[in-house]
């Protein structure tokens, strides 16, 4: 399976108790941001565009646990910036290990290999190494030549001490869909459990504004790189949100899905979007206009938007909405090779050439250095 069968149970039964309750609106996964500043200045990023007392800023490991605490979520995702940056990373992970929480911490793997002594192997924590594609393309996505090597480097070593590794990978316009077919192929030889792909989103503030994916041309992409695919390729993702991608499902987003709570508080409305902060998970769930988010709404923030922080919760109410939700996600686990004639003619047309490698530098990027060398 993509996930321990442990896991899969408690997000189950988690669910499906928020449904007995009656309640219409519940996280499924706390997105914890102890720190933005980043030793990566990737083009395709909005979260690091910030003055450098903001990136000096971080959470202590009792405001993390506060926060996970009060959204009650069974798993936590750990973005950022870079986490292995915070000087108290092992401290916040063994606290939410403690408390039972599946944690997925995200890493560009950077400092992973230096940084693996700070952590234990448990089936609660999983590192969820940043790979944007093959060699080339990964280091095109985050401005950086060798970034791949170093991640596969530190992904074989997270492995080899017995440490659970996942791969987390956006993908943008001009994504070759046979070179990401290649790349599936390539993580599942190194060893990886599972893998999570998604479209990147339209961050306002994010340095290259070109070469982010319509709705149209992400269902495209989708199509041509999740039909015909392969058994042995294993997704950290609901099956029915990948049917989404391919354009086979149409889903409303659950914006109040995946909260994200950060130096700043509580985000408003969601991972991806900054209208705002909430001192209290309640006042986020209580005080956000959630009819205001969506592609349904209007809202021209949420037009192309198809990121798993908004759908992957729709996909798993879905699930657990019915007998018939039940049925197709089993349906999709267990036969999800999807042929389809015209998604392989889709594989021979000539990919995009994208522009040469070409390092961001910012204002920040002195202090995302320094960081790196000091932390």
């Amino acid at each position: 399976m993509a996930v321990p069968i442990s896991q899969a149970w408690t997000v189950a039964t988690y669910v499906l108790g928020q449904k007995m309750k009656g309640r219409k609106r519940y996280p499924l996964v706390t997105m914890l941001e102890p720190l933005y500043r980043c030793n990566l200045a990737c083009a395709g990023c909005g979260k690091i565009q910030y003055p450098a007392h903001i990136l000096k800023q971080e959470l202590s490991p009792e405001e993390c646990f506060r926060a996970v605490e009060e959204a009650g979520t069974p798993m936590v995702a750990i973005p950022g910036g870079e986490p292995l940056l915070h000087p108290r990373i092992g401290e916040i992970i063994e606290g939410l290990v403690a408390r039972k929480k599946y944690v997925y911490m995200c890493t560009n793997a950077l400092l992973l290999k230096e940084k693996l002594h700070l952590f234990k192997p448990s089936k609660y924590f999983s590192f969820s190494v940043h790979v944007d594609g093959q060699r080339e393309h990964h280091d095109f996505s985050v401005c950086r030549e060798g970034g791949y090597d170093i991640a596969v480097e530190g992904i074989r070593a997270a492995l080899a001490k017995g440490f659970r590794v996942t791969t987390n990978t956006t993908l943008f316009d001009g994504a070759d869909p046979n070179s990401v077919r290649a790349f599936f192929d390539e993580m599942m030889e190194v060893g990886v459990e599972s893998m999570m792909v998604a479209p990147g989103y339209t961050y306002e503030k994010a340095p290259d504004q070109k070469h982010f994916l319509g709705r149209a041309r992400s269902r495209r992409l989708f199509r041509s790189i999740l039909s015909n695919r392969k058994k042995g390729w294993r997704f950290n993702a609901n099956p029915l949100y990948l049917e989404f991608l391919m354009g086979k499902r149409d889903f409303r987003c659950t914006p109040w899905g995946m909260p994200t709570y950060s130096i700043f508080g509580w985000q408003k409305p969601c991972y991806l979007l900054q209208d705002g902060y909430a001192d209290t998970f309640k006042e986020l769930m209580e005080a956000t206009e959630w009819a205001n988010y969506g592609t349904e709404s209007g809202n021209p923030k949420c037009a192309n938007c198809m990121v798993h922080s908004g759908y992957e919760a729709s996909g798993v109410n879905y699930t657990f909405g019915s007998l018939k939700g039940l049925w197709e996600t089993a349906k999709a686990t267990f036969s999800s090779v999807y042929p389809d004639k015209g998604a392989l003619d889709l594989l021979n047309e000539p990919a995009k050439p994208h522009a040469p490698l070409v390092q961001i530098h910012t204002a920040t990027t002195h202090v995302r250095e320094t960081e790196e060398t000091t932390v």
